[in-house]
């Protein structure tokens, strides 16, 4: 096991690759994979995922926002950067010297594009449902208004599907008029000869509700990191995409607390018996959730051990009552595999009452990312 500083990241470099290689197989012949390294590419560390995808022949990247596409940049990455979000047009010679690709978020914002010095590339947002950025596809003039403009290279047009990951029949339809919407601003685009740009509206949930829909590129997120089981359960074909991160730390200190005692600030948490409780180096500023206060558990030795009292800001208290080889130094998983049993992220989101996305990209800068 790889152990390095108070809390650390393990990234499994070669389970990255080989969900990169199921989600190439999942899509058509024509589509190219997109990964989303935002948010330091869901916690994993963005310079060094968006390098390794380099190195497996993936050149086409998004991002939030312009810092992120600098930082991949700077760390030479290569190929086409999306800047999904808005960038302020302040620094738009940015976007030019780090020759990256800027979201076209409104005709307005086009014209700001367009009147910069220097020709700029973008993708073309539209809006389909999610009312977020993008000219609402039934907006036929502002949308081909955005071709007429000079000195902006439109290489793209995008949307997004806000529901995808939805069971019910009624946002399965949902996205299904979003798709439609989508299909028919390219179709009105062709018919004014408007052509040279690719597409792409599916996100991971996307792509595996509609598999049968084929557009030029797939923005692969939260699958191509396995944070969700629900992929690997996925229909009749159950998709073989692993976890590539798991988040340890390590006991401080154990103390023996007698029954009726209170543990951590608040004393939220009172002592039923007399119990063992270890202190561990990890807390909400390494990005565990406080919520997860009394209702958290990690794993030591391959057991299961809950989380007692509120999360401090750099530290946690565990119950260790039932591992009795349980000693300071000794790591602790909160994310990830120990013996038989495992923590996926989305089973902490689900104690939080949040998602894996928020999970994963809230694990802190001074935790340090190990690539193995």
């Amino acid at each position: 096991m790889y152990q390095k500083g108070r809390a650390w990241a393990e990234i499994d470099t070669s389970t990255l690759i080989h969900n990169m290689n199921v989600l190439r197989g999942i899509v058509g012949e024509h589509t190219v994979p997109m990964p989303v390294l935002k948010g330091n590419a869901y916690g994993h560390g963005a310079s060094e995922i968006g390098s390794i995808l380099n190195r497996e022949g993936i050149r086409n990247f998004c991002v939030a926002c312009l810092s992120e596409a600098i930082e991949l940049r700077e760390a030479g990455v290569e190929g086409d950067i999306l800047v999904l979000g808005y960038t302020y047009p302040d620094c738009f010679p940015e976007l030019y010297r780090y020759d990256l690709t800027q979201a076209i978020v409104s005709l307005d914002y086009a014209k700001q594009m367009s009147s910069y010095e220097h020709r700029l590339k973008g993708h073309v947002a539209i809006d389909t449902g999610m009312h977020r950025i993008g000219e609402r596809f039934e907006d036929k003039d502002r949308i081909l208004a955005i071709w007429s403009l000079p000195n902006i290279d439109i290489t793209g047009v995008f949307s997004h599907l806000c529901v995808a990951n939805e069971p019910e029949p009624e946002f399965k339809e949902f996205s299904m008029r979003q798709l439609k919407a989508f299909t028919d601003t390219v179709q009105l685009l062709h018919d004014h000869g408007i052509r040279g740009f690719k597409t792409h509206i599916q996100a991971t949930h996307g792509v595996f509700n509609h598999r049968d829909i084929e557009f030029d590129f797939a923005r692969f997120g939260i699958g191509l990191y396995g944070g969700e089981r629900m992929f690997m359960n996925y229909g009749e074909a159950p998709l073989d995409l692993r976890p590539v991160l798991s988040l340890r730390s390590r006991i401080e200190v154990i103390r023996e607390v007698h029954k009726g005692e209170g543990i951590g600030y608040g004393l939220t948490y009172t002592a039923d018996r007399d119990c063992r409780i270890a202190a561990v180096c990890i807390g909400y500023a390494d990005g565990l959730k406080r919520s997860l206060s009394n209702k958290g558990y990690c794993l030591i030795h391959g057991k299961k051990v809950p989380i007692r009292g509120r999360l401090c800001m750099d530290q946690l208290m565990i119950e260790v009552t039932e591992v009795p080889e349980a000693k300071a130094g000794d790591v602790v998983t909160f994310i990830g595999a120990d013996g038989e049993l495992s923590i996926m992220a989305e089973d902490v989101a689900a104690l939080a009452g949040t998602n894996a996305h928020d999970i994963l990209t809230c694990i802190g800068p001074r935790v340090p990312r190990i690539y193995i």
